[in-house]
Parts: structure tokens; C-alpha cells; sequence
């Protein structure tokens, strides 16, 4: 029997379903009631809800495949389905991560930290991008899911002065940094998957993700390197935004929204290196060949700042591609470029070799073909820069030429903290 001071009973699965998505404000009214048991919302809710996506997603790359134009790729029965169960543990993983994110971020919008209810946001906030992961079993009608996805950030946006109690002037703040953690967590899925999938990038599994309470920030580990979501500054960033956004600077609330990303995306794991440093080691004549084209650059984007050097040799019907990037400096990009780095595996097939293997402490990736007509290398120093290379040569020569690089000094570079 129910009593003013008891919680209110969740009504079934369907109901609440089509409760949040059609009537999202007066349902959230009811959430805030409920009964806020983390393992109920799980076993009578969740479970069913992240199974949409994982199982549509199966369907689409594994028996309708992708592809355009008459041609269609699929992805192997047994790789989609280990895929599918990885995607589905780690979707409810994240569940529980990002609620910890926004029960983080309430004192900072002036909400109030409560762990149950900021459980509940996230959980009964991702039914419409849940449901729309139908899509997925269809790769042509994925865009769907995709507006889906986006529907779900209007139910967070008027789920958070109920749940969280914030002044309704901060919702949108607050959504936002919600949302930049969302995207870092759904990188962090698609990673933390293709770690563990046979054929992926990765074989050693993950170390399950872990918050980090003592800091002012919010930690994220996972294998090989630690993002740290930085909330005090995603605070100051959103504050920017709402006053840039009410005195109509739009260039004033970009640079806002670049600050926040950076921050959800771990920021500078420490300064680049100067292009023109990188540059150094690029030199005119490569494996025989002229260099007839090099660019130097130095990119800044989202609150993160990158180098890079490309360079193209030729002569007579030669070619070959070198490109020196530091990764070191941004710890999710290098988390996303260097993923193969912490493995080892080898292919191979009637006209094509693949390796993954490590000298000492540099990693290297390798591909080539048979006959020496064409091979990829790339070289993970253990500072952070990535050395790639691609060209019509065997690959015995190509890594003969990366040797004259100077990669023993390249490697001793150190960057300030």
C-alpha cells in the first residue's frame, strides 16, 4: 500500500517508455518519486533498453552489412557477436559512470548531489537514444538513430531541475557538460569493444573504468592511459557560454564550447612538441628519393593543441608517405590512435602479411603485401610520436628508411609537463 512518504512504484516497461518520450516533464515529476534503487532500474529496465542497440547494431554489420554503391561489407558472425555482448556489458557500465559524472557536476550548477536520482536521470534520459539503436540493424537508416540520440538531450535538459534540483537558468549548462561526457563515454564503448573483439585493434581486455572521487575532477582509466575530465573547468567554460549566449557573442560561446570539450576530453597530457622540432626529422632524400612535398602544422581545436609533419618522396614510378605526429600530448587522441600499440597478433593470407609486434620499447604495425608492391608501417616511440609510413616499396625497405630518421634520438625528446 502506497503512502504519501512511500515511493511511488515504477509502472512497466512500456509504459514508462512511451511516458518519457511523449510526456517528458510531467513524467520526470513521477520519476523523482520513485523508488531510486540502482539494481531495480538495471534488472527492470536498462537491461532490456541497452539490448535495442547492441542486438540492431549485430543485425546491421553482421548479416545486412554495410556498404554503398552494390557493394556491402559484414562483419564475421562470431567477431559481431562477441562485439554485440562487449557493446551491451560496457553500454551498462557507462550507465553508471555518466551518472557518477552528473551526481559530480550538480554542486557546480547549483544542483544537489544525489546519487539515485542522478542514476535515474541517465537511465530513463537514454530511452530515446536506447530505442532509436533500432535503426542500427538497418546501416542506411543509422541517421535516424542518430536524431534519436539528439532527443535524448532534450530529456536530460527537463529531467535536470526535477532530479537534481537545479535552477532551470542552469539546465543548459549543465546539459552541455553532460552531454561532452556522454560523447567521451560513447568514444570510450567503441574503443573498450574493438579492444576485445577478435580482430580488433586490441586482445588484452580492459581494465574496467574507474572515478576517481578524491580529485576535483572526475577520472576515467582505461587501458594505457588516463583521461581526466576536469568539472571545476567545465563549470568555468559552461558559465562563459551562458553569458556569452545572453549577450549574443556567438565567437565568445564557440570558444566556451571548445573549452569544454577539451575538458571532457582530457586536456593536454603535456605541451606538443613545435612542428618545427618534429620537422627536423624529416629530411630531403628518402630511400632514393626526392622529397616534393612537406607541410608542418600545428592544429588547435576543442582546447587541445596538436603537431604534425607530412612529407611525399618520389622518383620514377616510386612513391612513399611519411608522417611524424605527436600523439603524446592529448590523452584521448593518443588513446584512440595507438589502441593497436598494446597487442600483438599477427595475419596473414595468400598475397598479404599484418603484424603487430614490439622492439624494446617502441610498438610497430606493419602491413604489406607479399610480392613488395606496397607496404604500411607505423612506430609508436615511447614519448608519444607516431611515426607512419606508406609507399610502393617492400617493407623491409620501408623500415630501413624510417631507420635513418634518427628514432633513437626522436624517442629521447622530452616535453614539459
Amino acid at each position: 500500500m502506497n503512502t504519501a512518504s512511500s515511493p511511488a512504484l515504477a509502472p512497466s516497461l512500456l509504459q514508462r517508455v512511451q511516458a518519457i518520450l511523449l510526456r517528458p516533464r510531467e513524467t520526470w515529476s513521477d520519476i523523482a518519486v520513485e523508488d531510486g534503487d540502482i539494481a531495480r532500474i538495471y534488472k527492470g529496465y536498462l537491461i532490456y533498453l541497452a539490448a535495442i542497440p547492441a542486438v540492431a547494431g549485430f543485425i546491421g554489420q553482421s548479416l545486412v552489412g554495410i556498404g554503398a554503391f552494390g557493394f556491402s561489407v559484414r562483419i564475421p558472425i562470431v567477431q559481431g557477436l562477441v562485439s554485440m555482448v562487449v557493446g551491451y556489458a560496457l553500454s551498462l557500465a557507462m550507465v553508471y559512470v555518466l551518472a557518477l559524472i552528473a551526481n559530480a557536476l550538480a554542486p557546480k550548477f547549483q544542483g544537489q548531489q544525489n546519487l539515485p536520482s542522478a542514476f535515474k536521470l541517465v537511465a530513463y534520459g537514454a530511452t530515446a537514444g536506447m530505442v532509436g539503436g533500432i535503426f542500427s540493424a538497418v546501416p542506411s537508416m543509422s541517421m535516424l538513430g542518430l536524431l534519436a540520440a539528439l532527443y535524448s538531450i532534450y530529456l536530460i535538459y527537463t529531467g535536470i531541475p526535477v532530479l537534481m534540483q537545479a535552477p532551470q537558468d542552469k539546465a543548459i549548462g549543465y546539459t552541455v557538460a553532460l552531454v561532452v561526457c556522454g560523447i567521451v563515454a560513447g568514444i570510450l564503448i567503441g574503443l573498450l569493444t574493438s579492444l576485445v573483439t577478435p580482430g580488433g585493434i586490441g586482445g588484452t581486455g580492459p581494465r574496467g573504468p574507474v572515478i576517481g572521487s578524491a580529485s576535483p575532477g572526475v577520472s576515467i582509466t582505461v587501458p594505457g592511459t588516463d583521461i581526466k575530465i576536469d568539472t571545476s573547468r567545465i563549470e568555468a567554460a559552461s558559465r562563459e557560454m551562458e553569458k556569452a549566449q545572453a549577450s549574443g557573442d556567438s565567437q565568445a560561446a564557440g570558444k566556451a564550447l571548445g573549452d569544454m570539450m577539451g575538458a571532457a576530453l582530457g586536456g593536454q597530457g603535456g605541451a606538443p612538441f613545435p612542428p618545427e622540432t618534429l620537422r627536423g626529422f624529416v629530411p630531403d632524400k628518402l630511400a632514393g628519393m626526392t622529397r616534393s612535398r612537406i607541410e608542418a602544422r600545428s592544429d588547435s581545436a576543442m582546447g587541445i593543441q596538436v603537431s604534425s609533419v607530412s612529407a611525399q618522396y618520389t622518383a620514377d614510378n616510386q612513391e612513399l608517405e611519411i608522417e611524424v605526429q605527436d600523439v603524446g600530448a592529448v590523452p584521448a587522441l593518443a588513446m584512440a590512435m595507438t589502441a593497436w600499440s598494446r597487442t600483438t597478433m599477427e595475419s596473414e593470407t595468400d598475397g598479404e602479411v599484418e603484424r603487430v609486434y614490439r622492439r624494446g620499447d617502441i610498438a610497430i604495425k606493419e602491413r604489406y603485401q607479399k610480392d613488395g608492391s606496397a607496404s604500411d608501417v607505423a612506430l609508436l616511440l615511447p614519448n608519444g610520436v607516431m611515426l607512419q609510413a606508406n609507399g610502393s616499396l617492400p617493407v623491409q625497405q620501408l623500415h630501413e628508411a624510417l631507420s635513418t630518421l634518427g628514432l633513437d634520438q626522436l624517442a629521447r625528446l622530452k616535453r614539459p609537463s
